[in-house]
This record gives structure tokens, C-alpha cells and sequence, in this order.
């Protein structure tokens, strides 16, 4: 699996492409950043980061885009630029019909580092040595990039086994509980009328003083 993860931010969106798959050695194919003036007005800003992200996907024909889940911070300002440069890369992927997974900084902490409260040093570090580079990548935003990337096929079989167990245990419900008005449905309910009935008759005959 290719994957093409992307470190969202308005000034610098860190963006890295990485194959391989679970339990086996991973490749490195690039990163890097696509950087915007702080000067440019947001709009021109956000089609700036919409011309470099497509240019990675056609460069690199990734299997499917890992973003980092924009969490809510103290700063809105820097959460609002953050979160719009995400939705430019999903807005990509979606458009080639490529599937977007979105993970928390402290998902891709814990799967690259094993806690998820590690320093960006710690991630660049392992990203480094999972990766089998001679240097941590420069900038720290395309070392989160990557280590997106590798978390994304890290988790993705794990992921895909729980749809399909959830696929099936939805429709396995589904055949168990005859729908309404369905013929299985009547006949069980017009049952339980008659038995209904039928004590309520046998009540009202019964002998007073009878236990029953």
C-alpha cells in the first residue's frame, strides 16, 4: 500500500508518501512542504495548497490519503487555518476517489513512538529509524507527515477487519428481525393476540375460589 500522508497548516503543510505494509519493512518515496506566503490573502493561500497537493498525487499515485484530525486548540485562529488546508487535501483525495483516513496527533504518537504524548523529536526520531533514513526529514512537518503515513498502514488492516465485522454483525441483525408488516412479524403477533385471548376467556370462566 501506498499512502500519501498529509501534516495540514496553512504556512507549511508537511506532506510525505511511504509503502509498504503491516509487520514488514517500510520505503520512503518523498517528503517535503507546501508553503504558502503569510502575506497572500487565505483564498489565494488555500489554491496554492490545492496545486501542490495535486501535484504530489499525481507524482506519487498514492492508494489512499492519511490527514492529520484537527483537534481543537486555545489559538482558533491557527485551528481555523489548519483545519481549511485539511479540507483542500481531503477535497483532493475525494476528488480522485481515493480513500481519507483522518488520525489524531496522539493516534500517530502512540502507533510510531508507542506513547501518545511523545515530543516531536521522539516521532522524528523513530520515523528516522522505522524508515531506515541516515537523518531525521527536515521540516519537523514532513517527519509528521510520514510518520502519518505510517500509521495509516499500520492501522488500516486492523480497521478494515473491524468494518467487516461490523458489516456483518449489522446484517446479521438485520435477518434476525422480520421487518415491519412482514408476514413472520403477523403471524407472531396475531399469536400472542390469541393466547392473550384465550387466558383472558379462561379467567372469566373459571370458578371463584379456583386458583390458577
Amino acid at each position: 500500500m501506498r499512502v500519501l500522508g498529509v501534516d495540514p497548516g496553512l504556512t507549511r503543510c508537511g506532506i510525505g508518501v511511504v509503502e509498504g505494509v503491516a509487520g514488514r519493512p517500510l520505503t520512503m518515496h518523498a517528503a517535503g512542504v507546501v508553503r504558502t506566503g503569510a502575506d497572500l490573502e487565505i483564498p489565494e493561500r488555500l489554491v496554492l495548497i490545492e496545486r501542490g497537493v495535486e501535484e504530489w498525487l499525481d507524482a506519487h499515485s498514492p492508494e489512499a490519503v492519511a490527514v492529520e484530525r484537527v483537534f481543537s486548540q486555545h489559538n482558533v485562529r491557527t485551528v481555523m487555518g489548519t483545519a481549511q488546508a485539511s479540507a483542500v487535501a481531503m477535497l483532493c483525495a475525494a476528488r480522485r476517489g481515493l480513500p481519507v483516513a483522518l488520525h489524531t496527533p496522539s493516534e500517530v504518537k502512540a502507533a510510531v513512538t508507542g506513547s501518545g504524548s511523545a515530543e516531536k523529536a521522539q516521532v522524528g526520531a523513530m520515523v528516522t529509524r522505522l524508515l531506515r533514513l541516515d537523518a531525521p526529514p527536515k521540516p519537523a512537518d514532513a517527519a509528521d507527515a510520514l510518520a502519518l503515513a505510517i500509521c495509516h498502514i499500520w492501522r488500516a488492516p486492523v480497521q478494515q477487519r473491524l468494518n467487516r465485522l461490523q458489516q456483518a454483525h449489522a446484517q446479521h441483525a438485520a435477518g434476525r428481525a422480520p421487518a415491519s408488516g412482514a408476514p413472520g412479524g403477523t403471524r407472531q403477533a396475531a399469536a400472542r393476540s390469541t393466547a392473550a385471548a384465550a387466558a383472558a376467556d379462561a379467567s372469566t370462566r373459571a370458578p371463584k375460589g379456583t386458583s390458577r
